[in-house]
């Protein structure tokens, strides 16, 4: 992966004496790296628990859980097949994927020091699958129908069906370990709380229910297989990408992620400084439309598709988002094995022409009325301008009569959940990284999206059948299938991919390393070297 340096505007005469030699190796792993994100976290009466393993489910909230909690499994530095982190040894114990045994590491212990058990597995486990949140992550684990124990370091679960996809749920927050004497087996934990067995420690200051610094200490208690390059790194939550940024400028912090605008890349990518290195990985983050599809506005799947005919997302990516996303036409991302191009064979160029005939021979009325709801603060700056861009592609072709809405995601995704919107706008970090998890989280049973859509040969045959192959190149078939089928009921609609990117100061090392290709943040990557 090829590092640039490039520049960020800033008074180098003013930042110099912030920009002195750290001093000694030991001295600057002791001085706290400072992290900014636009992710914003608030404990509200519909998320009163931001970072409990049984609700959290989006890429911020799980950043956190990353860095505080330990999982069995864990996903390698470089990617691939998780490996063990908790665990010792995992790996199925039979020839359908359906009994999954692991081995605990020896010595383990929260960070309080309490030992930690496999009774506090399967507590953690069994947690999840008990409260069964609507808005958390119960879906990655629901395939599980029991937990065994053996002795004092084996752990079995046994499956429904059979998953070969099983241990990358196992390497996700969903499945953190807490510990039993401390969480409620049947009740969410409020506030901003976490105990775990992770690398790190985390205090958290909050003002009016929101985080507004999360500080990570090395966990002394901490044995896994992640090398630690620093003692402390404090994460600070802003407001917008430009408030990021001046805090890069000035000094405030040292590195600036999640999630930078498009105008920042352009301009970092223009003029070269020594100050700051902008670091360009691949990421597999997807845009997408979704639909209420019991909403009279888009019942109809010929409205659908006619929206399909017409959406020009090379407009949408070149004109918001430039050289930071493609075009894409699948939920399953050109990078991930069994990508196939369903919605670009299906219905080809921008074609109104195209359009208007669907609608005719559905017999439905035009313009069709709709509007457009996106969140305002959870995705980035560029949303708002996307959606201004797909009102007017839309309008333009006389066809539909769009209206958009914007809202708070502390609002907005009860409200999605809740069935409120007909045509509503999210974006997708996956969970691991394989076509199974851009497929089952929104046509699956219990899924993310809590759509009413349901398509019987997807969730019985096709879903199924793919976890039947360890080799996850067997499964391709299974989902070029389902990809056609969405491309042709569009209860969701793709839009774009996009690429994800850090920004630096010169002497942090391990920037490289920040995120992963799951958009995964890595804290413990992150040095400080001599400036």
């Amino acid at each position: 992966m090829k590092r640039k340096t490039l520049a960020l505007p800033a008074l180098i005469g003013l930042l110099a004496p912030t920009l002195a030699a750290c001093g000694s190796d030991d001295e600057g792993a002791m001085k706290a790296i400072v992290v900014g994100t636009t992710d914003e976290f608030e404990a509200t009466e519909d998320a009163p628990a931001p970072f409990d393993p049984a609700y959290a489910y989006d890429a911020g909230s799980w950043n956190i859980l990353r860095q505080t909690t330990q999982t069995l499994m864990h996903l390698p530095r470089g990617g691939g097949e998780p490996v063990p982190e908790a665990a010792s040894k995992c790996a199925f114990t039979d020839t359908e994927n359906e009994s999954y045994r692991c081995t605990l590491r020896s010595g383990l212990k929260f960070s309080d020091g309490n030992a930690l058990t496999v009774a506090d597995v399967k507590f953690s486990i069994e947690r999840v699958l008990e409260i069964k949140d609507d808005n958390g992550p119960v879906s990655l684990l629901a395939n599980i129908d029991t937990v065994e124990t053996k002795g004092d370091a084996e752990i079995v679960f046994h499956l429904k069906k059979p998953d070969a996809t099983f241990p990358y749920k196992l390497a996700t927050p969903a499945a953190s370990i807490v510990d039993q004497d401390v969480y409620n087996k049947s009740k969410l934990r409020d506030g901003f709380e976490v105990s775990g067995s992770g690398p790190y420690t985390m205090t958290a200051e909050v003002k009016d229910k929101k985080l507004v610094k999360a500080v990570f200490t090395k966990n002394p208690n901490y044995q896994g297989d992640l090398k630690l390059n620093n003692e402390k790194v404090e994460l600070r939550s802003f407001a917008d990408a430009e408030a990021m940024d001046t805090a890069l400028t000035d000094g405030r912090i040292d590195v600036m992620t999640r999630t930078l605008s498009p105008d920042q890349i352009e301009r970092m990518s223009g003029k070269p400084s020594k100050d700051v290195e902008l670091v360009e990985m691949p990421g597999l983050e997807i845009r997408y439309l979704a639909f209420n599809t019991k909403d009279p506005s888009v019942k109809d799947k010929a409205v659908r598709q006619a929206m399909a005919s017409v959406i020009d997302r090379t407009a949408i990516t070149s004109g918001v988002y430039g050289t930071t996303a493609e075009p894409l036409y699948s939920l399953i991302p050109t990078s991930i094995a069994g990508h196939t191009n369903s919605f670009y064979n299906k219905y080809g160029e921008p074609d109104t022409q195209k359009a208007a005939k669907i609608l005719s021979e559905a017999g439905v009325s035009t313009p069709v009325k709709l509007t457009l709801h996106y969140t305002t603060d959870h995705y980035g700056a560029g949303t708002a301008k996307e959606f201004e861009t797909l009102k007017k592609q839309l309008n333009d072709t006389g066809l539909f009569d769009v209206d958009i809405q914007g809202t708070a995601w502390s609002e907005f995704r009860p409200a999605q959940k809740k069935g409120e919107y007909a045509v509503y706008g999210l974006g997708w970090f996956p969970d691991y990284p394989d076509p199974d998890n851009f497929v089952a989280p929104f046509l699956d049973e219990d899924n993310f999206l809590n759509t009413p859509y349901a398509n019987e040969e997807i969730r019985s045959n096709l879903i199924p059948e793919s976890r039947r192959a360890s080799d996850r190149n067997q499964a391709a078939s299974s989902f070029q299938k389902v990809q056609d089928i969405v491309a042709a009921d569009v209860p969701v609609l793709p839009l774009w991919q996009g690429k994800q990117y850090v920004a630096a100061r010169a002497n942090i090392t391990g920037v490289e390393w920040a995120l992963n290709a799951s958009s995964d943040l890595q804290l413990w990557e992150l040095g400080r070297g001599v400036e």
